[in-house]
């Protein structure tokens, strides 16, 4: 596959913070697969770098992600069936091989190995990242675009953002870890809600349900993901990555289990630096510097 053009997804490393920015405003955001393979590699570079810290996943212009856009590339592992790939939607329109089209153009397995492949890539590299990744939605998040946020530890919004499950409206089932992600952000009934009408969600309604943590005016949205991001890579970057995967399997499993993941999670932690300085620092009365390690 093609690596996308450096201009398409921006980064820089400032201060411990990994910046990952979508950047063609052209298209609402909307995600190419060489753009994705970007994303995914820099998330799985920031695990592996103690020079990184955090992580923030925003974007230019006017739309944080509208969809995945299937016209950049060869349609192979693309991410989602159609939709509009324009603003609005997932996916880009037919024509896409092994995407939608007469049944004889693909056999049975094609599309389930394109959204494995694809999309739920996508996801499970934010949701794996060994760092914090804080999202800041600056415009409509739609389809893959509205999970790609919702994936991420904290979201931040700019007061014009949008959330939209937009696949109903295209006829098709939500992808790209929908399924799993809503109902434990919002209990599954209302994320039956979203998901059956494909309404859009505002930035302001998305903070009350709970999708949301923190909704900023649009001029104040890179300098309160900054702030947050900042903070977090000051903190215990191992115990930060611990709680992560703590909380993200709490759902998964039954009591015992959680129980035993958090008691080895703690054993783990104790053997690095940041904990030790955490332990002398409360014993000395003086404040915590941590290194990461």
């Amino acid at each position: 596959m093609a690596s996308a053009p450096e201009d398409e997804v921006l980064h820089r490393t400032e201060n411990g913070v990994s910046w990952i920015t979508l950047n063609r405003p052209e298209a609402m955001n909307a995600v190419t697969p060489a753009q994705r393979e970007r994303v995914i590699a820099l998330l799985a570079g920031a695990s592996a770098d103690p020079a990184v810290r955090a992580v923030v996943l925003t974007a230019t212009g006017k739309g944080f992600c509208a969809g995945a856009d299937l016209r950049g590339g060869t349609g192979t592992g693309t991410g989602t069936a159609p939709g509009s790939g324009s603003g609005s939607g997932s996916g880009s329109g037919p024509g896409n091989s092994p995407g939608p089209g007469p049944a004889g153009d693909r056999v049975a397995g094609d599309v389930a190995r394109m959204i494995r492949l694809g999309a739920q890539r996508l996801i499970t590299a934010v949701l794996d990242c060994e760092k914090p990744v804080v999202a800041a939605v600056n415009g409509t998040a739609a389809g893959i675009g509205a999970h790609l946020a919702l994936a991420c530890d904290l979201v931040i919004a700019a007061e014009g953002a949008r959330f939209i499950e937009v696949f109903v409206r295209r006829g098709l089932v939500p992808d790209g870890g929908g399924a799993y992600l809503l109902p434990r952000l919002l209990g599954p009934q209302k994320a039956k809600e979203l998901m059956f009408f494909g309404d859009a969600v505002p930035a302001a309604e998305a903070e009350r349900l709970g999708l949301v943590n923190r909704v900023v005016p649009a001029e104040e949205l890179q300098a309160a993901a900054r702030e947050w991001a900042e903070r977090l890579a000051q903190g215990p970057t191992r115990a930060l990555a611990l709680t992560k995967q703590l909380v993200n399997a709490s759902l998964d499993g039954d009591r015992a289990a959680a129980l035993a993941a958090e008691a080895t999670a703690q054993e783990i932690n104790m053997t690095t630096a940041d904990a030790n300085e955490g332990v002398a620092s409360f014993v000395e009365r003086r404040t915590p510097k941590y290194l990461g390690r």
